[in-house]
């Protein structure tokens, strides 16, 4: 009997039972053959069929994703398809999805602030638990609750009593304080402090401001613009050369930025059948000026125009460069942050976090209480937060996985279109990051954007779960 070692090989790519069945017949036939069994083996075939029906242009596809994957510390799996740049003028300079394609990645965003701030307490520059006031040079306080401090913890758990309103970023040469004080510009009558009965350190909801806040206070102590201080600290140990000003990327890298698109016109009326729009970093006109930032508000769009920051001051408002999402990263860069939770807190030598810190990111600093109603939980998709890190409990509403057998806990990212993730399984040293540049149908107010088996928008279902099911079940 002869032995095709060549379609044995095709094969492997199958899936763990598949190759213990080969391998089983090689040993029969008295061949020696260097298969392994590690954790790392996946279902690729099947993974790789199930990404490539999400790419397309209607209904709930998408034009571009990015996946990477790692299983017992390493990666194991990759896919990149679609389109990171769509020109359908000129067809030609479409570009294509490619692992080192940046976007600007949302909430995902939040965890990178947070490394900066847990190295900050490491060297003893902040005290999660002190007055924010005290770093900020002004008090902060809701007028609700006067008499009651707000930590950097609150910030950085949602717990602050603090809210977004519509607008969370607003012009660098603008002060922090213009949110906060009764005379302020954007105070809205109170409109960013929690009402009554959403006490302090209690009470969790989702707020992007806390991370502007959390922003003002790293240039307070650091005595730097926040991203460039990101640059210089965080991005550089983990070999990320990502930014969060566009205009100040090289030329090279620049070319790597890819856009975030919807398929509804300029009034804001959804044609999942029209053209695609680019919403975020769409450059037609070539890269925008060095040090020039366009604030990001996506609940009112039509404040979002573009400022020098010529003479900006460090600590004065670092919401302008939105701590909360402006991240422009790719799946490569992403995967070395998953890499350095993922081997608590070093990366390739270094130590980049403590493993005490990266413990406490990952800590429950709130937990959602049915009885006391102690927080929005967001439809049941946040019902635990951490420091910039949530939990995904594979037996609540919150979960990727369809079977409820997989925990898992990051962040998700989602505005102006994309979708991104970068998450771990707890206990282990598995996790996922991915990215997704576009909807053609909208969230919430499009019945085909919700999740079947979660309160998870169907994108991030489609994705995660077909990650667990043919990577971390196997």
């Amino acid at each position: 009997m002869k032995f095709d070692l060549k379609r044995y090989q095709k094969i492997l790519s199958y899936g763990q039972r598949q190759m213990k069945i080969l391998a089983m017949t090689a040993l029969s036939l008295g061949l020696t053959m260097n298969v392994s069994f590690a954790a790392g083996d996946v279902a690729k075939a099947e993974l790789d069929q199930e990404l490539s029906q999400m790419i397309g242009g209607t209904g709930t596809r998408v034009p571009g994703l990015g996946v990477i994957v790692f299983r017992d510390g390493k990666e194991v799996y990759s896919n990149f398809q679609g389109k990171a740049v769509i020109d359908e003028q000129q067809p030609s300079k479409s570009k294509p999805f490619a692992r080192d394609s940046r976007f600007r990645i949302a909430s995902v965003s939040k965890m990178f602030t947070v490394f900066t701030v847990m190295q900050l307490a490491e060297q003893g520059k902040l005290d999660l638990d002190a007055d924010v006031s005290k770093y900020l040079g002004f008090e902060l306080r809701n007028s609700n609750y006067q008499q009651q401090p707000i930590t950097i913890r609150m910030l950085a758990s949602h717990t602050s009593s603090l809210r977004d309103d519509k607008i969370y970023s607003i012009p660098p040469e603008m002060s922090l304080q213009e949110f906060f004080k009764p005379t302020g510009k954007f105070y809205v009558n109170g409109g960013h402090f929690a009402p009554k009965g959403e006490e302090p350190g209690k009470f969790f909801k989702y707020c992007n401001l806390n991370y502007g806040v959390l922003g003002t206070v790293i240039e307070k102590v650091t005595g730097e613009r926040f991203d460039l201080y990101q640059k210089k600290h965080i991005l550089k140990q983990l070999d990320i050369h990502a930014d969060y000003v566009p205009g100040n990327f090289s030329r090279k890298e620049f070319a790597k930025l890819g856009t975030v698109y919807q398929k509804k016109d300029a009034a804001g009326k959804w044609d999942e059948n029209g053209p695609w729009r680019g919403t975020q970093d769409e450059y037609k006109d070539g890269q925008p000026k060095a040090n020039t930032i366009a604030l990001q508000n996506p609940y009112k769009e039509d404040y979002q125009m573009t400022y020098s920051l010529k003479g900006y001051v460090p600590g004065t408002n670092a919401t302008a460069f939105s701590p909360a999402g402006g991240l422009r990263i790719s799946c490569e860069e992403l995967s070395h942050a998953l890499e350095m939770l993922l081997n608590n807190g070093s990366y390739r030598g270094k130590q980049v976090l403590s493993p005490e810190s990266v413990q406490a990111m990952f800590k429950r600093e709130w937990i959602y209480d049915e009885a006391k109603k102690n927080g929005s939980n967001y439809g049941g998709t946040v019902l635990s937060y951490g420091l910039g890190i949530y939990q995904m409990d594979g037996n609540s509403t919150a979960r990727f996985s369809r079977d409820g057998k997989i925990d898992l806990a990051g962040h998700t990212g989602e505005a102006f279109g994309l979708l991104s993730m970068l998450a771990i399984r707890p206990g282990t040293k598995d996790g996922f990051v991915y990215i997704m540049n576009g909807e053609a149908v909208e969230e919430d107010e499009d019945d085909r954007s919700a999740g079947k088996f979660s309160n998870n928008y169907i994108w991030e279902e489609t994705v995660g779960d077909a990650i667990c099911r043919n990577v971390f079940a196997h």
